[in-house]
């Protein structure tokens, strides 16, 4: 088990539906992450934009983008994950993939389909919630959306880091700011959000602030950057778990089961 876990994001404007475009962008960026880093955050969809088009933008889990993925996981000896748009038995998905340095991998289908942009009606929505353990530490990661919906989040096991991977649109960030902060403080763990730059081809702007978030709702970096960055920082487990420990606030909570 590792007491640290660094951790790089890549907070970046994402080129309209073009695949290659992007994981050259993001392929330069990982270039620069140095080799301690353990983690690299890409944003959701990072390879086309917060895009309905699927038919045309969709990959099969087993296509370029996971193999590419798998390349860079790979060449930086590090954990990589983000969220594509996949098909899969006539379904489409925006799917986020976690892989591991040796190329495995683990998978997680958005729960909560962004129904103002009708989301729902061009993906389906996932019914599992993903718990990574690498490196000693459980890890889920969660997709932009979700962010809203703290039940889903709920730190039923334990975990450690929670990750949101979005295109979060500059006119609701005030939400963004403030619920990356409380999913942080009700879930006692490490909190980090990683949106995106840029107006995508449908006009939206989105103005980052990503952010990462301690066991007490501490900012742990500069959250209100609207620049393309690439952020690495510690995360220590110990000092969490002490807080923990010292608090109990998690002992107190509540036991209940979804209906999916």
């Amino acid at each position: 088990m590792s007491e640290k876990l660094n951790i790089a994001y890549i907070q970046a404007n994402l080129q309209w539906e073009n695949a290659e475009a992007n994981r050259k962008l993001f392929e330069e960026r990982i270039g620069e992450v140095s080799n301690q880093v353990d983690l690299i955050i890409l944003p959701e969809m990072f390879t086309t934009g917060f895009s309905m088009n699927a038919e045309n933008l969709a990959e099969e889990t087993e296509a370029e983008t996971l193999e590419w993925m798998r390349s860079q996981a790979k060449r930086k000896d590090a954990a990589i994950t983000g969220s594509v748009i996949i098909t899969e038995n006539s379904n489409y998905y925006n799917r986020l993939f976690f892989v591991f340095p040796d190329g495995t991998y683990k998978l997680y289908d958005k729960r909560h389909t962004f129904t103002l942009a009708k989301e729902d009606q061009t993906y389906t929505g996932g019914k599992e919630r993903l718990i990574v353990d690498f490196k000693g530490w459980k890890i889920c990661p969660l997709i932009c959306y979700d962010l809203r919906f703290p039940v889903w989040a709920r730190n039923t096991v334990d975990y450690d880091l929670l990750i949101y991977v979005a295109n979060w649109p500059e006119k609701r960030i005030n939400a963004w700011d403030a619920l990356l902060k409380a999913r942080a403080i009700e879930n006692m763990c490490y909190c980090v959000g990683l949106n995106r730059t840029g107006t995508d081809g449908d006009g939206y702007v989105y103005n980052g602030h990503s952010g990462v978030y301690d066991v007490l709702g501490n900012e742990m970096n500069q959250t209100n950057r609207e620049d393309e960055y690439v952020l690495e920082l510690s995360l220590d487990k110990t000092d969490m778990l002490d807080t923990r420990k010292n608090l109990k606030f998690l002992q107190d909570r509540d036991r209940f089961s979804l209906d999916l």
